[in-house]
């Protein structure tokens, strides 16, 4: 059973919800995947740190409902990123949060780590109903473990903190009750079933029936198979009404183990149907939160674009106006120190020196990108990391001609890595990035930025060039010592005799020169993997 979602709980509404949260909120019960654009529209671009991790929240609810489990376990460690345990707005996002982790992974079957999330859990409340649903959750893990009798002792501290809540002690005392039965299948658990299953019936818990009836059906299945028999046929009644394809799923299994063999039949055919449908929609479920996550990135990219183009324009609208005043201030100037011919030499040297300067900028800078626009013109291939490296040197040159403060060209790096990427997008291949924040390359070196930037270059041609792929996702991961960069495409992919040409030769050149590795993973019958390490300073 799951905590109510921080999102979805009035009390935690902020007082000031943002449009595209409200409209995200009245979507939830209409059309999920309009309320997972709009939920994902304020995790990308919300200021509220509570708001952002309560539109995660929403998101991973609507991907587990849709089974895409790895996405909704994604969405909620990003919601925990956003949640500060010493805030107390904060606690009840956070508790439900690491709940919902518990649940996710105990669904992935990664007992260790469901555990451990549902510890979280417990050590944030003093609420024993809460404290009583958690540690029911946590004794699941260990009957999903085998061990009956961790779990049974969890479950007995569960049923002493859920007696006031008439659902949850049926919930406990029912799963008490398996727990036992499965340690010991002589023990006659029978009695406690009928009297969870009795409470559930006088409080119209339909879900709660729905397990009440597979624990009976379970518990009678190899002693009683007529009794067997009716309870799976409503579980399935049951979960049809409850419109859960996966107890639909578990019912039928039943019913194709205990029925006569021509029931049997039909109750598998409905089960292969019903298999494949959930998992032709669940697929296409992560599919399309795929889409949806690239048109928010790609919305944004835009309207950052839109943004410097308009800073852009203010920009050479200010300088004119400066040119202007520093016109008539030169005029001026002029007729002043016309006056003698001290100052009228003075003036002239000036001159003289901005003529050098303008010169020089004319040797070094058109020249240069006069040979470039040449060799580009009359070369039939262009090496592209030697036509870069020109250019990065003539950048160099002119640099040094115009200004003599290097500053750092990498203060907004993630936004210069966006750029790069999201460029390669065309109508025919959607290029998706994950993870990239303004914060994973604060320890990053400025060689290393420089030589990344020339990678993931090299990768994106690459890929442009030869592998025919339509989707394309770059994800970015910080470790303890370095940055992980997942590079991962659906087309044509490698084959066993790949060979590297000069291009990927100076990629992997340019990864070894910052203390970095890459991998290509030729295991793949389909698309392409590739995994870079790029080395992160450790900070003081």
């Amino acid at each position: 059973m799951c905590i109510c979602a921080c999102s979805r709980q009035h009390p935690a509404t902020p007082p000031v919800a943002e449009p595209d949260y409200k409209t995200g909120d009245s979507f939830l019960s209409k059309n999920r995947d309009s309320a997972y654009y709009y939920f994902n529209k304020v995790a990308t671009s919300s200021h509220d740190s509570l708001q952002v991790a309560m539109a995660y929240n929403n998101m991973a609810g609507i991907q587990a409902d849709a089974g895409d489990y790895f996405g909704s376990e994604e969405s909620l460690l990003m919601a925990v990123n956003h949640l500060n345990p010493k805030k107390k707005s904060d606690l009840h996002c956070l508790l439900s949060t690491y709940n919902e982790l518990g649940s996710s992974s105990l669904k992935l079957k990664d007992y260790d780590a469901a555990a451990g999330y549902f510890d979280r859990a417990l050590s944030l409340t003093k609420e024993e109903h809460l404290q009583g649903i958690i540690l029911n959750n946590k004794a699941l893990v260990y009957k999903k473990k085998g061990n009956y009798t961790q779990a049974i002792k969890i479950y007995q501290q569960a049923i002493e903190l859920s007696k006031k809540n008439k659902r949850e002690y049926a919930r406990t005392v029912s799963n008490l009750a398996v727990a036992r039965w499965l340690q010991n299948p002589a023990y006659y658990a029978a009695p406690e079933f009928w009297r969870a299953l009795q409470f559930r019936k006088e409080m119209k818990d339909e879900w709660g029936l729905n397990a009440s009836y597979a624990h009976l059906s379970d518990y009678y299945a190899s002693t009683n198979p007529d009794s067997a028999l009716v309870y799976a046929t409503r579980m399935y009644a049951i979960a049809q009404q409850i419109a859960s394809p996966d107890d639909e799923l578990e019912a039928l299994q039943k019913l194709i183990t205990l029925s006569p063999a021509k029931a049997s039949r039909q109750y598998f055919t409905l089960y292969q149907h019903l298999n494949d449908s959930i998992q032709t929609a669940r697929n296409a479920a992560k599919n399309q939160f795929a889409l949806i996550r690239y048109d928010v990135e790609k919305n944004k990219a835009d309207n950052l674009l839109l943004q410097k183009d308009n800073s852009e324009k203010r920009y050479q609208i200010i300088w004119q106006r400066v040119w202007l005043f520093g016109i008539i201030f030169v005029f001026l100037l002029a007729v002043v120190i016309s006056i003698t011919w001290y100052r009228k030499r003075k003036q002239q040297i000036i001159r003289e020196q901005q003529l050098k300067a303008s010169q020089k900028i004319h040797d070094v800078v058109a020249n240069g990108l006069y040979r470039i626009m040449a060799e580009i013109e009359h070369s039939s291939t262009i090496e592209t990391e030697s036509l870069l490296d020109k250019i990065e040197d003539l950048y160099n040159q002119s640099r040094d001609i115009s200004y003599e403060h290097s500053g750092n060209m990498h203060t907004d790096f993630h936004e210069t890595v966006a750029g790069l990427l999201t460029s390669f997008g065309t109508s025919n291949t959607n290029v998706l990035l994950t993870g990239n924040s303004k914060e994973l390359w604060n320890n990053v070196k400025e060689q290393a930025k420089k030589e990344l930037k020339h990678i993931l270059q090299e990768l994106m041609v690459n890929m442009q060039k030869h592998s025919d792929a339509r989707n394309v996702v770059v994800k970015f991961e910080q470790q303890e010592d370095h940055i992980e960069i997942r590079y991962t495409d659906d087309g044509i992919g490698v084959p066993q005799e790949f060979q590297y040409g000069n291009g990927l030769n100076n990629t992997v050149s340019r990864i070894k020169s910052i203390g970095g590795r890459i991998t290509f993973d030729k295991t793949t019958t389909k698309g392409l993997k590739i995994l870079v390490h790029v080395p992160i300073a450790k900070s003081k």
